[in-house]
């Protein structure tokens, strides 16, 4: 389903115009494509500032290539969705953020993984190799077409501040297809690798949670979390990836001794915008519980307040209306 009310890309189009004429639009659509002649157009990049204080890009396509786009996506789906192991939530129909954590935290709790790794990809979508990329659609993918397709859309270019640029690596973030490229390669990266070649050396219990670029890894044994720890960064720089050290961590996620109950739970973990802890419920047994990222708290309530200073003498019916 393509959302028809995003934000228009380089030529200002979105779904109210481009549906005046659709069946027009339609059918010059598919014949630029069974022709060849299709064009894809360059994505327009705006900058969003990040919890850290940091920007990161986010491209937005035209309207008609965001169609373009969510076909080649319905197509793979059909054809790489069956290989993505449970444990990828990212983007996928019949999965969503709400449950990864819920089976992050059932896990936790019940298969006594007190040791977690916080792993995350290190801007996936700015700094990805297009060769491996190309690699592990070759491999799933054998049609001539929807190649050629994806490589349009890596060499379109970016439109930033007026000035077109053609980088080298990279997949824009924020089109139909980006995350299914992330997938298809972090399938093939981590999830996959793990299952086959990681999990047979563990000596105890673990799971995986992955989201997009962003992963946890539980073991129940501390020896398995450590060669988990020692390897993860050399198999990501044989796919020419990196992981930020600020944003990847060994800890041990135990819940407090019953000798020693007030001394509270070892270690937190953010995933998902999340903090996980170990505290008491209000039913008073030991549980894992969650509350939303400091940084993200800290700066929507200063946003907030910005905004209330800004507009607390305007009429009362103007805030009401925002």
């Amino acid at each position: 389903m393509t959302r028809k009310h995003s934000a228009p890309g380089v030529e200002q189009g979105t779904a109210t115009p481009y549906a005046e004429p659709l069946d027009d639009n339609r059918r010059d659509l598919h014949e630029r494509l069974r022709d060849n002649r299709y064009v894809a157009p360059p994505v327009e990049r705006v900058w969003i500032e990040k919890d850290d204080g940091k920007k990161r890009p986010r491209g937005t396509p035209c309207f008609a290539d965001t169609i373009v786009q969510r076909a080649v996506v319905m197509i793979l789906e059909a054809i790489v969705a069956p290989d993505f192991p449970a444990c990828s939530h990212g983007f996928r129909q019949g999965h969503s953020p709400h449950q990864a954590l819920h089976e992050l935290r059932e896990q936790g709790r019940t298969l006594h993984l007190n040791w977690r790794v916080d792993a995350e990809v290190s801007g996936w979508f700015d700094n990805v190799d297009w060769s491996p990329l190309r690699e592990c659609i070759q491999q799933r993918v054998s049609d001539g077409g929807i190649r050629r397709r994806m490589g349009k859309w890596l060499h379109a270019g970016v439109l930033e501040a007026g000035a077109l640029m053609h980088p080298d690596k990279g997949t824009p973030q924020g089109g139909v297809s980006a995350p299914m490229r992330a997938n298809v390669v972090l399938h093939q990266v981590l999830d996959a690798w793990l299952v086959k070649d990681v999990h047979p050396r563990m000596q105890g219990r673990w799971c995986l949670r992955r989201f997009a670029e962003d992963c946890i890894i539980g073991c129940a044994c501390a020896t398995d979390a450590r060669r988990s720890m020692a390897v993860l960064p050399k198999r990501f720089t044989r796919f020419r990836l990196t992981m930020p050290p600020e944003q990847t961590a060994l800890m041990a996620f135990k819940r407090p001794p019953s000798r020693n109950p007030s001394a509270g739970g070892t270690g937190t973990c953010d995933f998902l915008g999340l903090t996980h802890s170990w505290g008491k419920t209000r039913q008073g047994y030991w549980g894992i519980k969650r509350k939303t990222v400091g940084n993200r708290l800290r700066r929507l309530m200063k946003e907030s307040w910005t905004w209330c200073r800004e507009n607390r003498h305007a009429p009362l019916q103007e805030p009401y209306r925002t």
